[in-house]
């Protein structure tokens, strides 16, 4: 007897309606999450200028008493919010720009450092987003005896 042996073509992959559904779904499901992103964003952000902050006051500090000589902490000329300079005399050891979405503000324009890497006065940074969700704001506060410090919320 003969046998006839018929081989069906199987088709794999996805149609195009189910495609368009997944993506559909993915859509929805991107729109749901992204408002609880931006707070997210927002508090990173922050954070990062918090600690970028106080990274150039511990560089102030460990090269007041590296050099033997007082280093200074001043203002960018539009304020803290548009960035700090980190200086010897009249030599620069680090310029910071301003930070996207990130105001910082403090009582003072600039403070120093001296050779034994105590500040000459006592200085409290209020970093917080430009929306003024207060929920996310940070205190960068730097005492008599040089250390700096961070915390959540206000000064």
């Amino acid at each position: 007897m003969l046998e006839l042996s018929v081989k069906t073509k199987l088709s794999r992959g996805f149609t195009l309606l189910e495609l368009m559904v997944t993506l559909a779904i993915a859509a929805i499901l991107a729109s749901i999450a992204a408002p609880s992103f931006n707070g997210l964003i927002e508090s990173q952000r922050v954070r990062s200028a918090s600690n970028d902050l106080m990274s150039s006051i511990n560089l102030a500090r460990s090269e007041a008493v590296t050099r033997n000589a007082i280093v200074t902490v001043a203002q960018a000329s539009g304020g803290w919010t548009d960035g700090w300079r980190i200086s010897v005399g009249a030599n620069d050891l680090r310029i910071e720009d301003s930070l996207a979405g990130v105001s910082v503000t403090a009582g003072i324009s600039s403070f120093n450092y001296n050779s034994s890497g105590r500040a000459t006065t006592a200085v409290n940074f209020t970093v917080a987003p430009d929306s003024g969700n207060a929920d996310r704001t940070r205190c960068v506060a730097v005492s008599l005896n040089g250390k700096p410090s961070s915390k959540k919320g206000a000064c």
